[in-house]
């Protein structure tokens, strides 16, 4: 994939698994929408007391595995400096939003005084992920029986987000 083909399959797809650091045991992850913005930042959206919240607040290193929710299954990991956003207007956006990529249409401006009171009541925010690098593994596909014979490894690499396609 070339950089700018990583950049455009993060914006154009809408799950991830959402990984961060544990003060104790592994890594810790979850399967969570993000909603891109135009300045290429990511935003999950999050209860505070979620362990999601508390582990960008010891540490601002995230990693999301951005997933495609179609076959053949392919992913790329996105590494990221993440903050906190306890804006109330930023987090009603984002959870209208999400809940528009979640069910496939945009939501009515009717539901917002509803997600507003949920976002409320569940002590909502949002973590703000600015990406850094990705790392991508070129999927393989066994297409029919027999091919295992020319079957090839090809080499995982890291590129730095911003990263220019070759000339």
């Amino acid at each position: 994939m070339l950089p700018s083909e990583r950049r455009e399959f993060v914006r154009t797809h809408r799950t991830c698994i959402f990984g961060y650091g544990r003060q104790v045991h592994g890594p810790a992850m979850s399967v969570v929408y993000y909603l891109p913005t135009t300045d290429d930042e990511l935003l999950v959206s999050t209860l505070a007391d979620r362990a999601k919240a508390l582990a960008v607040a010891r540490s601002s290193k995230v990693s999301l595995c951005i997933l495609d929710e179609r076959w053949p299954f392919t992913f790329l990991q996105v590494y990221a400096d993440a903050t906190l956003e306890h804006d109330p207007d930023l987090t009603i956006a984002v959870m209208m939003a999400v809940g528009g990529r979640m069910s496939g249409e945009e939501l009515s401006a009717d539901a917002r005084p509803v997600v507003a009171a949920m976002a409320d009541e569940e002590r909502r925010l949002v973590i703000r992920c600015r990406p850094y690098l990705t790392f991508a593994t070129p999927p393989r596909h066994l297409h029919h029986e027999g091919q295992d014979e020319t079957l090839t490894h090809w080499t995982s690499g890291s590129i730095p987000w911003d990263a220019a396609d070759p000339a």
